[in-house]
């Protein structure tokens, strides 16, 4: 699992919706980053870390809730739920699949057909649920979160705001 980036030059004395605002960019460039190559079903430890990304970008934006206008918080909050809803759907397959593929290597060669027609099955789900996470991860949307999230980090270091 990839493990969290640290926030630089984050202090205990800088201001609530400082802390977010850094906090937040440094997040939101893991979710980003981790979104490459994300519909590569070869290599599943790929959804699993992007899906780690976004419980860590959505518990800053929950955290930091109150340094952002409501109305682009809650669009941006929204949007990455939908896309760690699209990973849970591929990476259940994925876990399915592995673990499936795992115990019919230990099955007596005359009964693994079952396991490998229900492996099938779940490749066939993985694959729509791939299809279907593709625009969430596509780049353009990816971009589009950025900004939102960029958007969020300007308003919290706005004075007065």
């Amino acid at each position: 699992m990839a493990k969290a980036r640290p926030v630089p030059e984050l202090t205990p004395d800088q201001s609530y919706a400082e802390a977010a605002a850094r906090i937040l960019a440094v997040r939101g460039e893991e979710l980003a980053d981790h979104s490459a190559g994300v519909l590569d079903t070869s290599d599943i430890e790929r959804v699993h870390d992007m899906r780690v990304a976004t419980r860590r970008l959505r518990a800053a934006l929950e955290v930091f809730e109150a340094c952002f206008p409501a109305k682009p918080y809650r669009r941006t909050l929204r949007e990455v739920k939908r896309i760690a809803d699209g990973l849970g759907e591929r990476r259940d397959r994925d876990v399915a699949v592995l673990a499936l593929e795992r115990f019919n290597q230990q099955m007596d060669a005359g009964d693994r057909p079952g396991v490998d027609s229900l492996v099938a099955s779940l490749r066939d789900e993985q694959a729509q649920a791939n299809e279907d996470l593709a625009p969430m991860v596509s780049q353009e949307r990816v971009g589009e979160l950025r900004e939102a999230i960029a958007e969020l980090i300007g308003a919290a270091r706005e004075p007065g705001e």
